[in-house]
């Protein structure tokens, strides 16, 4: 008997020594080597939902508006955006312009830019009503913030975060805004806004440039502008603590460096032209190397770095994740060679 129950003992013991092996291994397949470390390109950067497109408006010449049904959807805040992953796979980001206490749909609106890179042409041929569509967020990197007074700039399309931020302003607290467009008809929801006496409407020219000699800026007042690069330009240059929400980075290549580029893993190094990207040059090496919005919104083609001073132009990461890694569709080296981990 005492043989017997050593034996049932050692046997017990096998097992559990087998069943937690096992488990081991699965963490790290190659253990008993150290796990390595997990990607971080393509990463998500929220939760991603399935919504239906509930309604498509005509809102103003060339701007459709699409609200996006769902169940106990996640609450945000004025100035937040959704990234919204089109039928073709692009993620083109969209500011919401509905009503936060909704928590059945979201409201976003795109203007058709027939020379843009396609986003919203798709969304203007292509999107439906009762189709689907996979959207993350809501994000936002442009909130409205306690102040005594408010100065808002919108140009056209630029409305929409805007649009929010007037509907919440608090009660006693004064806010003006300035909405410029081409045309009255190209402006949308400018019938939402209409008898406002806090809301002066001006021509724009074909740059999006309003006149601006009569824009007053209370003290203490903050400054909000969206819209089109020039009218953001000129607003900046004449009040340079204005919060802006650009569509697009703020990429231009006067200024830039060309530098040397090394994929460690790879055992590659090129060189990254002035005129060019980090993405175009490790693609001209790696074609499979992941990206999508190719603005600095998204994160898809996020990348470790292992050496080197990054100059980071992106509107996502957090101050930590930019102490080892980078957006390569928009940021580049401030000054000599980076070193990726690719």
């Amino acid at each position: 008997m005492p043989r017997l129950r050593t034996v049932v003992a050692l046997a017990g013991a096998a097992l559990l020594v087998k069943r937690a092996m096992r488990r081991r291994i699965e963490v790290s397949p190659l253990w008993p080597m150290p796990a390595l470390d997990p990607p971080v390109s393509g990463q998500p950067r929220s939760r991603t939902l399935r919504l239906r497109v509930a309604s498509r408006t005509t809102v103003a010449d060339g701007v459709v508006q699409l609200r996006l049904e769902g169940r106990r959807l996640p609450g945000w805040e004025p100035g937040a955006h959704l990234d919204v992953v089109l039928p073709s796979g692009l993620v083109r980001q969209y500011s919401l312009c509905g009503d936060p206490a909704d928590t059945s749909s979201y409201t976003i609106a795109t203007r058709l830019v027939a020379d843009g890179r396609g986003g919203s042409r798709e969304v203007h041929e292509q999107v439906a009503e009762g189709m689907e569509l996979e959207v993350r967020g809501p994000r936002n990197r442009f909130p409205l913030v306690g102040a005594d007074s408010y100065v808002f700039v919108a140009g056209g399309i630029g409305i929409t975060p805007i649009l929010s931020m007037v509907r919440a302003v608090p009660a006693g607290v004064e806010w003006r805004l300035l909405y410029c467009g081409r045309s009255r008809a190209s402006m949308p929801f400018l019938a939402k806004l209409a008898g406002d006496d806090r809301v002066t409407v001006v021509a724009a020219d074909e740059d999006g440039r309003p006149d601006l000699d009569a824009l007053t800026v209370p003290e203490g007042a903050l400054v909000y502008c969206c819209g089109p690069q020039g009218l953001m330009a000129a607003v900046e240059e004449r009040f340079p603590a204005v919060r802006l929400e650009r569509f697009a980075p703020d990429t231009g290549s006067a200024g830039n460096q060309e530098f040397e580029l090394e994929l460690r893993r790879s055992g590659r190094t090129v060189t990254v032209p002035a005129d060019s990207t980090v993405l175009a040059a490790v693609r001209a090496e790696l074609p499979d190397t992941a990206y999508s919005c190719a603005q600095g919104f998204c994160g898809t083609c996020r990348q470790r770095v292992l050496a080197g001073e990054v100059e980071h132009r992106d509107e996502l990461l957090t101050d930590t994740e930019r102490a080892d890694s980078m957006l390569i569709c928009v940021s580049r080296a401030r000054r000599g060679r980076l070193v990726l981990d690719l």
